[in-house]
């Protein structure tokens, strides 16, 4: 599809649109919508992701202006608009604005003044109009939502008025604008810890210009910014973009992006990513990611996400309480046809469930991703968390994920008895240097290691997905794949072929290297395995996992080999690109609740088919992109974090609901049975409430 978007169809006022952007793994439909929510034109927006379409029905027609703006849509633009928004979707249906204690005061004062005053008339005035809110409140809820805790609640404080029970009235008005002042207050704060990881929001960067035949460094706005720009980034400042470092060394802090504390000393080559500080020294980045693309911009669509996104656990929760909500109406009928107290009903209807179980989950979920968040572990939402926790089966890519990553010289072969190993490595280094992709780096490190002596030679060609040319004493230099040499170049490999079978047995991949038209040898490269892999493995079966299976293209009996050294359950070798998904599925299809760990392009199915994905910090994009969690930092216990994560966190929801239900029992059982007044009730569950809440945003601790 060239084009943004195409009109499929429309009808009337009702029109549908294939647009490009739903393709977008990052893209929430909630923000999707929100960002058309001040046109009041428009009457109802459905979104089919499966289908790319976006389908509009107006009030008026309006499709011209609809259709300007879907030419225009992007990620960063919707980026920008919930950057830019006063107010955030919230999963707990408490306001976004900013929490205010004017009715608290309001209530506490006609609380204060009641005892004050001893005119009765004057008494039921104040009472009545310092109450009337909330009343009004319970009426139009009534009206549009049924029978609920807030209905109820007004419904208790209106009796204790008809009553004349003006200190019960306003004591328990006090309390419920009290308790929903700390309810709104603590949601807010675990909102905020979550809109801290979007920080910094970088507007400008320095980027070198050629003008007029020099080399100058200009600043100018991010959003300008290129893939393949030169960054420079000096001593304090923060980097916009992911990249490469091409020049300079220093060191950066990572701790809003990884979790680490200290600063990390980087050099040419090395990878950076945005949202981190330079705190030492400077340096020229190669621009790889820029705008939306970066680390930060995505982090704050998975936040976006996360505050968007409800749980089963949650669902479960809301479904609970809006079914007691009947039962609480039915214990005070009850309370009144056998005791006609009026005062026993108003305490029996403020006894519900429904604050506290709304409420202590989703504040539980926020606080987790943010303190995840932290530590280097962005997890998109609540359901990524629920899933994690539930997954019994962890199946591992081996290459990037069980290994480093980065490949290393593991061998130098020579077919020439006239180039020694170490002339044969100085050679390919020296036209290797050049660039930065991971097989160049390794030859470049292997190379110094050994006393580097570079070798002169001509201006590099550099032909993607096949290798490098150029020339040395006038004689032609080839270094890349054995397609590459053997069938683009015409350099014979018959008289080599039990040289190349042995190198092969002593690594994972071969680089060839040709000189004047001949084989001259091989450079054999290999992934090792991580240090802490073994140990990861490990705290995960602690953890409740109870298989693991790695993935790999390797031979079978290499796989078993390093299978039995990581202490892994399961292998499947020699495979394709394409079997990884199958395989998943078929683990889900015999019950297994799966978590797929991978870094590749190739990995995208796979993590899109399991139950939760989780990506490499050094993974595709397409790999991030289709993760459900997103790892910053490359290390492999980051996976046993985010599982321990999942599961204390959902520990602490089964304790904060069992809580709910029990106390919360309780108070309604000792209320029905006349054993506590309205100000008691009140105090006890907006208490409980209250601490629950508070229980939830303290989260949970991961054990070091």
């Amino acid at each position: 599809m060239d084009k943004k978007f195409i009109k499929v169809h429309q009808i009337g006022l009702r029109a549908r649109y294939k647009l490009e952007i739903l393709k977008d793994n990052f893209i929430d439909e909630d923000i999707l919508k929100g960002y058309f929510s001040s046109f009041k034109e428009i009457k109802t927006i459905r979104i089919n992701k499966k289908a790319y379409s976006i389908i509009f029905e107006l009030r008026e027609d309006i499709f011209k202006k609809i259709e300007e703006i879907l030419k225009d849509l992007s990620l960063e633009t919707l980026l920008k608009s919930v950057q830019n928004s006063e107010a955030s979707v919230c999963v707990t249906c408490v306001s976004s604005e900013k929490p205010s204690m004017k009715a608290t005061i309001f209530a506490s004062s006609a609380l204060i003044s009641e005892r004050l005053v001893t005119n009765s008339s004057l008494k039921a005035v104040t009472t009545t109009v310092a109450c009337t809110p909330l009343l009004i409140d319970g009426i139009k809820e009534l009206f549009k939502e049924g029978l609920t805790s807030h209905v109820l609640e007004a419904a208790a404080v209106a009796i204790s008025i008809f009553r004349k029970d003006y200190l019960a009235a306003n004591s328990t008005n006090a309390m419920l604008e009290l308790g929903e002042y700390i309810e709104e207050t603590t949601v807010h704060k675990s909102d905020d810890l979550l809109k801290e990881l979007a920080k910094p929001n970088i507007e400008e960067a320095w980027v070198e210009k050629k003008i007029a035949g020099k080399v100058v460094e200009v600043l100018v706005k991010t959003e300008e910014l290129k893939i393949g720009d030169i960054i420079i980034v000096g001593a304090g400042s923060t980097i916009a973009i992911d990249g490469h470092i091409i020049d300079g060394a220093g060191t950066i802090n990572q701790v809003s992006m990884t979790g680490e504390a200290t600063p990390i000393a980087k050099y040419r080559g090395d990878r950076v990513i945005s949202g981190t500080i330079v705190e030492e020294g400077r340096f020229r980045i190669w621009a790889e990611q820029v705008g939306s693309n970066t680390a930060t911009q995505r982090i704050k669509h998975y936040i976006e996400n996360s505050l968007n996104e409800k749980s089963s656990a949650q669902l479960k929760a809301n479904k609970l309480a809006n079914k007691l909500v009947p039962v609480t109406l039915g214990l005070a009928t009850a309370a009144y046809i056998f005791t006609r107290d009026f005062q026993r009903v108003a305490s029996v209807l403020q006894a519900d469930y429904s604050c506290a179980l709304k409420l202590a989950t989703p504040v539980a979920f926020k606080s987790t991703i943010s303190k995840a968040g932290h530590n280097g572990i962005m997890i998109k939402g609540a359901k990524s968390i629920e899933a994690l926790s539930s997954a019994d089966t962890f199946v591992f890519d081996k290459t990037g994920t069980l290994t480093g990553g980065e490949l290393e010289v593991v061998g130098v072969d020579s077919y020439d008895r006239s180039w020694s190993e170490e002339k044969l490595l100085n050679l390919t280094a020296s036209t290797e240097e050049h660039y930065f992709h991971p097989v160049a780096e390794a030859v470049v490190k292997a190379a110094k290691e050994r006393g580097f002596v570079h070798m002169h030679h001509e201006e590099v060609e550099f032909i993607v997905a096949h290798g490098v040319k150029t020339e040395v004493k006038g004689k032609s230099v080839i270094i890349g794949s054995r397609h590459f040499l053997e069938d683009d170049e015409k350099i014979d490999f018959k008289p080599f072929k039990k040289d190349i079978e042995n190198s092969l047995k002593k690594s994972d991949t071969l680089l060839y290297v040709g000189y004047d038209g001949k084989l001259l040898g091989t450079i054999g490269l290999a992934d090792n395995l991580r240090e802490n892999s073994k140990n990861a493995i490990k705290k995960l079966k602690t953890l409740g996992v109870k298989n693991i299976v790695m993935l790999t293209g390797d031979i079978k009996e290499k796989a078993l080999k390093i299978a039995d050294e990581l202490g892994i359950d399961e292998v499947k070798a020699e495979l394709l690109p394409q079997d990884k998904a199958n395989i998943v599925k078929e683990l889900m299809s015999k019950g297994k609740k799966v978590a797929f760990i991978g870094d590749g392009i190739n990995d995208a199915p796979a993590l899109i088919s399991s139950h939760v994905g989780i990506s490499m910090s050094r993974g595709a994009d397409i790999a991030k992109a289709t993760a459900d969690i997103s790892l910053l930092k490359d290390d492999i216990e980051a996976v046993v974090e985010a599982k321990e994560f999942a599961n204390k966190t959902m520990n602490l929801i089964n304790t904060n609901f069992n809580a709910t239900v029990g106390i919360n029992s309780a108070i309604l059982l000792g209320a029905t049975f006349g054993l506590f007044s309205p100000i008691v009730t009140a105090i006890l569950h907006n208490g409980t409430t209250i601490g629950l809440l508070l229980n939830s945003i303290r989260g949970v601790k991961l054990v070091k």
